[in-house]
């Protein structure tokens, strides 16, 4: 009965991260491949790159992230549909949402 009842605070802060922790692992390890491939390939650059998605998760959620992505993804093309996304408000909120959680990351992990 003591193991189970020592568990509870564990499951409980468990919990409590997964309801804040909403980045499926591919989309964890997306990012982590990618910051390596830019930053390099080793160990240190693991801890860093993973550190920083981890930062990003807790900033902003991962619905917002995906659609933050796609626009800075569409920002980049050029004619009628990149003019679009450059000149929505709505859009450069969104862009700039990512951008602050990335700063962030970049200061605490790098």
């Amino acid at each position: 009965m003591k193991i189970v009842g020592a568990c509870v605070p564990i499951l409980a802060a468990s919990l409590a991260v997964a309801g804040t922790n909403d980045y499926p692992t591919e989309a964890r390890a997306d990012y982590v491949f990618v910051c390596m491939k830019t930053n390099g390939e080793t160990p240190e650059m693991l801890r860093h790159c993973s550190c920083s998605i981890d930062v990003i998760a807790s900033l902003l959620p991962y619905d917002r992230y995906v659609a933050a992505q796609t626009v800075a993804s569409l920002n980049q093309t050029r004619g009628q549909i990149g003019t679009m996304f450059r000149a929505s408000e709505q859009l450069k909120v969104m862009l700039a949402d990512l951008h602050r959680a990335e700063a962030e990351a970049e200061i605490r992990c790098f």
